[in-house]
């Protein structure tokens, strides 16, 4: 939250213009901004707060309700996303706490998709669409309610409006078609009446700064993982709820095909965009990608929609490069079955989950949607040392493949996320590739992120740090309440700093990279293969083994039991933990103020044939991009090399110390960079 003042003390702000020429209250939350975020605000926001704002404290001004609590730019918990206003107080009649989530608009004209009528063009000029905001603000308020408990007690505390003060009806007249609710109603400047009765039905003039209170330092729900999703697939509102662009991509996809494809409908044109096909080769087809980095959504968004397409009767396939992820979506399909019903759950988990080298001798066209989850690991093409000879193509690239099974191809992917020489998957290398081949691409960018405590600044950070993207050198991490990052002092503090979040009840796992040997089993034990001085630990189990008292590599991050042991890149991506213990191995160095690849440290056996040294450093990056990912609430690193541990001392703030926790000693994260999830764990 950015600020929060009772509507009279805004008041005595919004009519004193500052130096900057905006009124005071602007210049406060600026200050405030570049203060908590270390950047100026954009200049959207700007306007919005000397223009917008106002509005409504003269609203609430002009109906008596100054005691009413003004919380401005709200975050949603575990997410990037903020409402724009959060106005708390008492109920009239039962003096409950109350609440109105204000979505703030300063256009003034707008336009609706034919394709989607939550897709909407408000003006800004950049040629993009933007979620409509009703469902915006709906969604905010079906997010809050589900992760506040606060917002659970009465079915009526949490109201959500879309203001566009700016706006006659008139001129948007498009945007009413959308269905409104208690969640989401839409008011101009024609409505300022009816905005102002909204305001009278949900406050008194009595002090809100109680309700605010309660709002503020409730404690949260606990972020919903991709896991958690998949176990609820079959519940109808069982998954994550998808926030602005993941909504808008996941709502565009299934109109198009639902337009496309109506029930009664069969055949081989069944999902086609008749009205967008190129060319006779093409048949209409259309493949949609949607890229999007760590976090972002995109394991949801693509669980969402195979949900959302099974409920209505459709086939969709969700296939993936990850053994991994396809074996814990599986584990979890087939551990709902009921008694007798196990080999048949079995049998459909196969179906439903399936790797990108399932298709390989697929007929056209014979699977109706097929969901490509992190298709950054597509390789150039499914040979391997098992593919049969009279099938084997070396020239044909697996994306092909895909795209000549299904009847609508969809890619997730994060274009810094492939670990592997030969995995190819980027965005551009799939859109021009299917373009090659007559087919309609539809890209979507998902720009938030659900992890790292909804930091985008962690994000940005870590890219930064490794060099992705960028030509700039690290920088030193500024603490911004969301996400906690620190540094263990040895690999022995760090264990124990993980062990103990997970006896607190956090998921918390420890993972390196990949810089010491893996072996087989030793009979019945595990080979602790990872040793830095005195310290030893093993490698998760190797997806062909199984051990005693260890789950399998593929039930690594979900299983209590992976605590144990440390993952690796293969076994931690696409999932995710509490906290998040990661080694730098010697294979990152940093030296001269970056950080530089020191192949030979590696021990990947990917890299021992003739690999390239261009595509050995992007491989190694990438995986510790990967690594650096996988925390919600705090990340703590460890370097083996000594000089690279100094720098990471140098621009990380954040430290473990010893503290007494219930009467017992822990060790805990310490300093002012601590979010607010973590903080309430420790009460």
């Amino acid at each position: 939250m950015l600020l929060q003042l009772s509507a009279a003390d805004m008041g005595r702000l919004i009519d004193v213009e500052g130096e900057s020429g905006h009124n005071l209250l602007t210049e406060k939350l600026e200050a405030k901004h570049e203060k908590m975020k270390g950047r100026e605000a954009p200049r959207g926001d700007v306007a919005s707060w000397n223009n917008s704002i106002p509005v409504v404290v003269r609203s609430l001004l002009g109906k008596g309700l100054d005691g009413v609590e003004v919380l401005v730019e709200v975050g949603l918990p575990h997410t990037s996303s903020a409402v724009d206003l959060v106005l708390c107080g008492r109920r009239p009649g039962t003096g409950e706490d109350s609440y109105l989530a204000v979505e703030l608009k300063q256009v003034r004209h707008a336009s609706v998709d034919p394709r989607s009528p939550i897709a909407v063009d408000l003006g800004f000029g950049d040629g993009k669409n933007k979620l409509h905001p009703v469902r915006q603000i709906q969604r905010y308020c079906e997010y809050m309610t589900r992760y506040i408990r606060h917002l659970q007690q009465s079915d009526d505390a949490l109201t959500g409006v879309a203001f566009l003060h700016n706006a006659r009806d008139e001129h948007v007249e498009a945007l009413f078609a959308l269905p409104e609710s208690d969640h989401g109603w839409l008011y101009t400047l024609d409505d300022l009446d009816r905005f102002e009765r909204i305001l009278t039905s949900k406050f008194t003039a009595s002090s809100g700064k109680s309700a605010a209170k309660s709002l503020v330092e409730d404690r949260l729900h606990p972020l919903r993982k991709v896991t958690d999703v998949a176990r609820q697939r079959s519940v109808t509102g069982g998954g994550l709820t998808l926030l602005d662009e993941q909504y808008r991509a996941f709502d565009l996809i299934t109109r198009q095909l639902e337009r496309a494809a109506p029930l009664a409908r069969v055949g081989l044109e069944l999902f086609y965009d008749t009205e967008a096909a190129h060319g006779p080769a093409s048949g209409g087809k259309h493949v949609y990608i949607l890229r999007g980095g760590p976090g972002s959504g995109k394991s949801a968004v693509a669980l969402e929609l195979q949900r959302e397409l099974g409920l209505k009767g459709r086939e969709a396939v969700l296939a993936s490069g990850s053994h991994a992820y396809t074996e814990t979506l599986r584990e979890i399909m087939i551990g709902s079955a009921r008694r007798g019903q196990v080999g048949d759950k079995g049998k459909a988990a196969r179906k439903l989950y399936q790797y990108f080298n399932s298709f390989t001798d697929a007929p056209p066209d014979s699977v109706e949607v097929l969901i490509c989850d992190e298709a950054h690991r597509m390789r150039r093409n499914s040979t391997d040392r098992w593919t049969p000879k009279e099938i084997r193509d070396d020239d044909r690239p697996q994306a092909v493949e895909l795209f000549r099974a299904a009847k609508v191809p969809i890619f997730l992917l994060d274009d810094h996320q492939s670990i592997r020489p030969d995995e190819v998957g980027t965005a551009e290398y799939l859109s021009e590739l299917a373009r090659a081949h007559g087919y309609t691409v539809s890209m979507e960018d998902l720009e938030g992120t659900f992890r790292a405590g909804g930091s985008k600044r962690y994000q940005s950070w870590v890219q930064q740090l490794l060099g992705l993207g960028t030509v700039s050198d690290p920088v030193a991490w500024r603490p911004d309440g969301r996400m906690t990052l620190t540094v263990a002092d040895s690999p022995e503090q760090m264990e124990q700093f993980i062990r103990e979040r997970g006896g607190e009840g956090s998921t918390a796992r420890m993972t390196a990279g990949f810089c010491w040997p893996w072996s087989n089993p030793n009979g019945e034990e595990l080979v602790a293969d990872v040793q830095i001085g005195e310290w030893h630990r093993p490698w998760n189990v190797k997806p062909q083994h199984e051990v005693p008292n260890a789950p399998k590599s593929d039930l690594w991050s979900t299983d209590p039991r992976g605590i144990g042991q440390i993952g690796c890149v293969y076994t931690a991506q696409t999932f995710e933990y509490d906290w998040n213990g990661v080694i730098i191995g010697p294979d990152l160095l940093f030296r001269n103020g970056r950080f530089r690849v020191e192949r030979t440290a590696s021990c990947d056996p990917g890299f021992r044939r003739e690999v390239d040294d261009e595509i050995v450093r992007r491989c190694i990056r990438n995986a510790y991009h990967v690594l650096l990912t996988r925390g919600v609430v705090g990340t703590v690193l460890y370097a083996v090399d000594k000089d690279t541990h100094n720098a990471l001392r140098t621009l990380i703030p954040g430290t473990i110390g010893l503290q007494e926790v219930d009467g017992a000693q822990k060790l805990t994260a310490e300093g002012p960079q601590l979010p607010r999830a973590y903080r309430e764990q420790r009460r």
